[in-house]
């Protein structure tokens, strides 16, 4: 029986690149996104290359515990199986702190952080519930390491997910599940980073058209992070070449962040 993967925030960009690749793995993929219309799109792809049951989109609110109950019931309903749980939900709103409004921080909480312990929760349920040593995966941040100029909504939320991450590893070693978040650099060419680039030109005083560089030119590596770096390291911690591997915040940062 084919291992099904459930990708939340699957619906688009980061996602949707691995949904795909989980697919080409040979998973069964549950593309789960708060817009059905994406998710819907990107199952429909996967199935057109795979064969028609690969992929299955769902509607999900990962903020919301009644949505996220449901959508657990559901994949449960189809799949009846569990092994590999990826967040890929997240946001980022961008301001200096004399300016940050509390609406912001507390979205960025509530996806970043509340989102992923609701998921986190109810698919290990459904892993214990059928014996599977199975896999949780965050995609967290380096901003999940160190503070980011005027970013601290969304790096207290990824702070918070290391040890939420730890944690959960604690709580579910017993069952053979592990858990972890890979912390990633920056995702120049991603629609969320793009979608910053006035706030960070703002913020060091040049053109846009100058951010990317000033970003490449903090990473040993000198470039930034791809969407098929994070998916090879993804493939590896769901895999039991990573059985051994629990409650790890795994840097994907060119050598920017090393602890």
């Amino acid at each position: 029986m084919k291992q099904v993967a459930v990708i939340i925030g699957g619906g688009q960009t980061l996602g949707e690149f691995l949904c795909n690749g989980i697919a080409d793995a040979g998973y069964h993929v549950v593309v789960a996104d708060l817009n059905i219309d994406n998710a819907n799109k990107v199952a429909e792809a996967i199935n057109q290359k795979h064969g028609v049951g690969t992929a299955k989109g769902f509607v999900v609110d990962a903020t919301n515990e009644e949505s996220v109950m449901q959508l657990a019931q559901d994949v449960d309903s189809v799949f009846k199986r569990v092994d590999l749980m990826v967040y890929s939900a997240g946001v980022a709103k961008a301001s200096p702190i004399t300016d940050f409004t509390l609406s912001d921080f507390e979205l960025s909480v509530n996806v970043n952080l509340t989102g992923y312990f609701l998921c986190a929760r109810e698919f290990a349920k459904l892993m214990i519930k059928y014996n599977i040593k199975g896999r949780i995966i965050q995609i967290n941040s380096k901003s999940g390491k160190v503070g980011s100029k005027h970013n601290s909504g969304y790096s207290a939320a990824k702070f918070g997910g290391v040890g939420l991450t730890q944690s959960l590893a604690l709580d579910l070693a017993e069952y053979g599940i592990t858990v972890n978040s890979l912390m990633l650099g920056n995702l120049l060419k991603s629609p969320m980073f793009q979608s910053l680039l006035p706030q960070y030109a703002k913020k060091l005083g040049i053109p846009e058209s100058q951010v990317e560089q000033v970003y490449i030119d903090k990473v040993p590596l000198k470039r930034g992070c791809d969407y098929q770096d994070v998916l090879n390291l993804l493939l590896f911690y769901a895999s039991d070449k990573a059985s051994y591997c629990t409650g790890q915040s795994i840097n994907i940062t060119g050598g920017q962040v090393m602890f």
